[in-house]
């Protein structure tokens, strides 16, 4: 990303490509040419693997929040919060930024209510293939 990219986001709001609480371009012009062939083989998601160590995240669990989406949560996805959030979970193998706000919202509150380890390694299995494909990562 650019320098400035949270105070452009504002000018680009018009162009958001996603719905609720999320804001995603295909082409943000925030993206540099570096930081887009990082997001799409996720080398940008390499960095948490401090917070997993440190203990801030999990491996798996649903998408880490930006405190602007947690305001816009209902009482259902508060239940999301329960949990730490993880590099990857049930939204990364289903389509990443390709899915709908509703769909990542869905797939979120699942895992909480459904977690179990063996549900963590098929998570895990399935994020290679989600990588190497690259599709959603924008």
């Amino acid at each position: 990303m650019v320098v400035d990219a949270e105070a452009r986001k504002a000018q680009l709001l018009a162009h958001n490509e996603a719905n609720g609480a999320l804001f995603k371009m295909r082409r943000d012009p925030r993206v540099t040419r570096a930081g887009a062939w990082l997001r799409r083989w996720s080398f940008d998601e390499l960095p948490q693997l401090i917070n997993v160590l440190v203990g801030d995240m999990s491996m798996v669990g649903p998408r880490p929040a930006l405190p602007a989406e947690t305001a816009e949560y209902g009482h259902h996805m508060r239940r999301r919060l329960v949990v730490r959030p993880g590099i990857t979970g049930l939204w990364q193998v289903h389509g990443r930024s390709d899915l709908s706000w509703d769909e990542a919202e869905r797939l979120d509150v699942r895992y909480v209510e459904n977690w179990s380890l063996v549900l963590d390694l098929q998570i895990l299995w399935k994020t290679l293939s989600a990588v190497v494909r690259g599709s959603g990562a924008y």
